[in-house]
């Protein structure tokens, strides 16, 4: 199983929280589409004929872009992979939804949408400088079902300083209210460089302290769980059988393409990435060559990649694939450190599996750095 991430860095605005790779300036963007399918084909042989089950369109804001310029880059794919898809998922701001663009895009075969709603409070869009309201989501979502979509995830951001647990419950209950198949709900955090980055080291915001976040997430494990999601990832909960098969080959360590600026690969033993720059990006695909930078990964690099990002998981660490994979035994090599954590509540053994329990899924990232070789 295998998949392939499209990133369209180009964005109307930028959001004041948001350190991804993205411009404002749009005038190159079927330029940039046209050789991102260029790269699809000039990359043909990276996955070495692995089955393509998932595409991803991420960005950036892949809703931005034509129909036609979103064809071109399917249209590669198709033309040069093996392919049995799953799920094809396109990330959409509301307030770039309308039926002919939907009715388009499921003609294109995407099957899947990942809406960047954000909070359904107005005056938290505006201070995030998000391009969109809350009137447009709801229209955005409604809209999308007419068109045919049956999945579909939202994202909603948590932690807002100015933002009392009354509003952040507000916000889930209206998210639940539209029964979404998936949600994916992250903290605020303040990134270097973002308009939020600023205004933090010239005193002018003052984020939202630890406890405050992590009473917002216990809020936001206990709603969804009333409401019939389970979190199968630390920021990701989804209903039976909604879970996203893209997301979830980077967390099993399976390998992806990645293609467009800033996007990244891994074919299963070493990672590649592309330059975070338009115009380096353009130049080099427009002479068919490719702007790769290796991002190379030693044994223990792998193996501690795999405990990090198989512990954020529900599935967890499988303990027989480590010793397998990596030769290593976790429990008798981490004892004393599983033992601590299993008398503190905070993760639990299963048969062959070593898991966080729903407290400990506050500390994953500590507890994981705790069981690195």
């Amino acid at each position: 199983m295998a998949g392939i991430y499209i990133h369209i860095p180009f964005c109307k605005q930028a959001c004041h929280y948001c350190d991804f790779h993205f411009s404002t300036n749009t005038s190159q963007f079927q330029t940039m589409t046209s050789l991102i399918a260029r790269e699809a084909i000039l990359r043909k042989d990276f996955l070495k004929g692995e089955t393509i089950n998932t595409i991803y369109f991420g960005g950036g804001t892949p809703s931005l872009s034509k129909p036609e310029w979103l064809e071109e880059i399917l249209s590669a794919i198709h033309a040069n992979f093996n392919l049995d898809l799953l799920e094809v998922t396109l990330e959409a701001n509301p307030d770039d939804l309308t039926p002919t663009k939907l009715a388009e895009w499921k003609n294109l075969g995407i099957d899947r949408l990942s809406l960047g709603i954000q909070s359904f409070q107005d005056e938290v869009l505006q201070f995030y400088n998000r391009a969109h309201n809350s009137r447009e989501s709801l229209a955005a979502i409604e809209i999308a079902r007419a068109a045919g979509f049956k999945k579909f995830s939202m994202d909603l951001i948590y932690g807002f300083p100015h933002q009392d647990h009354g509003l952040w419950i507000s916000d889930l209950k209206t998210a639940l209210s539209q029964d979404p198949g998936h949600l994916s709900c992250y903290a605020l955090t303040v990134e270097e460089g973002t308009a939020l980055g600023n205004w933090t080291r010239k005193g002018k915001f003052n984020p939202a302290d630890e406890e405050f976040v992590a009473q917002q997430f216990e809020i936001l494990q206990d709603l969804t769980e009333e409401a019939g999601y389970s979190q199968y990832e630390i920021s990701n909960f989804a209903k039976p059988q909604q879970e996203s098969i893209h997301n979830s080959l980077y967390w099993k360590g399976q390998a992806y393409l990645g293609l467009g600026p800033g996007a990244h690969s891994f074919d299963g033993e070493q990672r590649f990435l592309n330059p975070s720059h338009n115009p380096k990006y353009i130049k080099a695909l427009s002479q068919d060559s490719l702007p790769l930078i290796p991002d190379p990964l030693d044994e223990i690099d792998r193996l501690n990649e795999y405990l990090l990002t198989a512990l954020r998981t529900s599935w967890g660490i499988d303990l027989a694939l480590l010793q397998e994979k990596f030769e290593k035994n976790l429990l008798k090599d981490r004892s004393l450190k599983i033992r601590e954590f299993e008398k503190a509540g905070w993760i639990q053994r299963e048969k062959k599996k070593l898991s966080l329990t729903k407290s400990g899924m506050l500390l994953a990232d500590s507890i994981a750095q705790a069981l690195f070789y």
